[in-house]
């Protein structure tokens, strides 16, 4: 019966503590959250920590969401905003870390070897500003219209359409210095 209650339903029942509801949405949702975050952190091992994360918080969370977006709308701006909570801590930590030792520097080599690693296409969004990273990651990955993505985003239709299209100039220019066009 669980299955077949719509979002906000299982979300307001979740919020009140229903264990059911919880594991019905995280059900029905673990793929979406765990896709996104992929894209949004471009590594599996990173993704699946941030999705760790954000299950660990989404029971206090869901406490916060108010239906005035559709649930799927909402659970895509906690995961866009625990990415970038992830991000910050990292560049916190790596600027803490500058000059203290080899484990750093081992760090940032696996990170260039597993981007080494991934397919040109992959490569590429990975060293995308995380904005820009953000608005593909929604539109691209997730289908979502450029109006969704505005709305997930917190920020103009017109801001997304202008990020994709900084997007394919950037992916023309790489493919021209590479010789690949």
């Amino acid at each position: 019966m669980l299955m077949t209650s719509d979002d906000e339903t299982l979300a307001a029942a979740a919020a009140d503590g229903d264990r059911a509801s919880f594991a019905a949405l995280l059900e029905r949702h673990y793929d979406r959250i765990f896709a996104l975050a992929f894209r949004l952190t471009g590594a599996r091992a990173e993704a699946e920590d941030l999705v760790q994360d954000i299950c660990l918080a989404l029971p206090a969370k869901l406490g916060t969401y108010r239906r005035a977006a559709r649930f799927t709308t909402w659970l895509y701006r906690v995961t866009v905003n625990a990415a970038h909570d992830r991000r910050r801590r990292a560049a916190s930590h790596a600027r803490a870390a500058d000059g203290w030792g080899d484990w750093e520097v081992n760090r940032r080599a696996g990170i260039a070897e597993a981007a080494e690693s991934q397919d040109w296409l992959a490569a590429t969004m990975a060293g995308l500003a995380p904005e820009l990273r953000d608005a593909v990651a929604l539109t691209l990955g997730e289908d979502l219209s450029q109006k969704e993505a505005a709305e997930v985003l917190g920020i103009s239709e017109g801001t997304v359409a202008w990020r994709m299209s900084e997007v394919k100039k950037r992916l023309r220019e790489r493919a021209r210095a590479e010789g690949m066009l």
